[in-house]
């Protein structure tokens, strides 16, 4: 695993970060180029998009918040990978205005689907970035992981909101949008024209699990993500994952 994915926030970004990074190697081995394009949708300060840059690979954000790009450009600089990111401001439902159509290798669509208020269009948008067999990694919130972790926490009534409401939501004070269950992510991305490659849960078990025992438990750090790994693909696990992460290709058209 990456240094720089190390050690706490590896908790919620190893899954995906693994899954991302043999996409991008298969894609170079597809392509025949060692540098692809790559396009993170609200990527922020670039959580994934410096260690996309520091594999060799051009990326480009775009997220609405100034601050956030910002952030990025310095973390960039920091990492000395500023020559292969770039920061533009927008936003996924209007993503034509800043960037190409059918411009890029590899998209990245991380929790952006909850706060869109068309999700089949950020879907949509997303694919429509990318070149023929490009890759999309679409990460969304996961209506399964929010309902135990009310429970757990003893608010049986807002769990059971969460389940009744169509959009996830547990209550007026959630502070999330949206969420999904993995059939409804899978669905969005086939109509959007993707063949789903792979479907993972992300943060079964981190969110659960009491900080301090990660912190103070030797080893425990490391034992649990072993264990987020070995059960991310596992279909009976995403029903509870925090997050839900799909893996696709774009079909080509015959």
């Amino acid at each position: 695993m990456s240094d720089q994915l190390r050690p706490r926030a590896s908790l919620r970004t190893a899954v995906v970060w693994e899954v991302l990074k043999d996409a991008l190697e298969r894609r170079v081995r597809e392509t025949g180029r060692d540098a692809l394009d790559v396009l993170d949708t609200g990527g922020g300060t670039g959580n994934f998009a410096v260690p996309v840059a520091r594999l060799g690979h051009r990326v480009t954000v775009v997220d609405p918040s100034p601050n956030a790009l910002f952030a990025l450009e310095r973390r960039a600089d920091e990492a000395r990978v500023a020559d292969r990111v770039r920061g533009v401001q927008g936003d996924i439902l209007g993503l034509f205005e800043v960037v190409d159509r059918a411009g890029y290798d590899a998209v990245l669509c991380h929790g952006v689907l909850e706060y869109v208020d068309d999700p089949a269009e950020g879907v949509r948008n997303a694919v429509d970035a990318l070149r023929p067999s490009g890759a999309l990694s679409l990460l969304g919130a996961g209506l399964g992981g929010a309902v135990l972790a009310r429970a757990l926490a003893g608010h049986f009534a807002e769990a059971r909101q969460a389940l009744k409401d169509p959009a996830g939501r547990w209550g007026s004070g959630d502070p999330v949008p949206r969420r999904f269950t993995a059939d409804q992510l899978t669905a969005l991305v086939e109509d959007a024209g993707v063949e789903v490659g792979a479907v993972h849960g992300v943060r079964v078990f981190a969110d659960l699990v009491p900080g301090v025992l990660v912190d103070t438990e030797p080893g425990a750090m490391e034992e649990l993500l072993k264990l987020e790994a070995a059960v991310a693909e596992l279909p009976a696990f995403h029903s509870v994952a925090t997050q839900l992460h799909v893996l696709g290709e774009k079909r080509v058209r015959p």
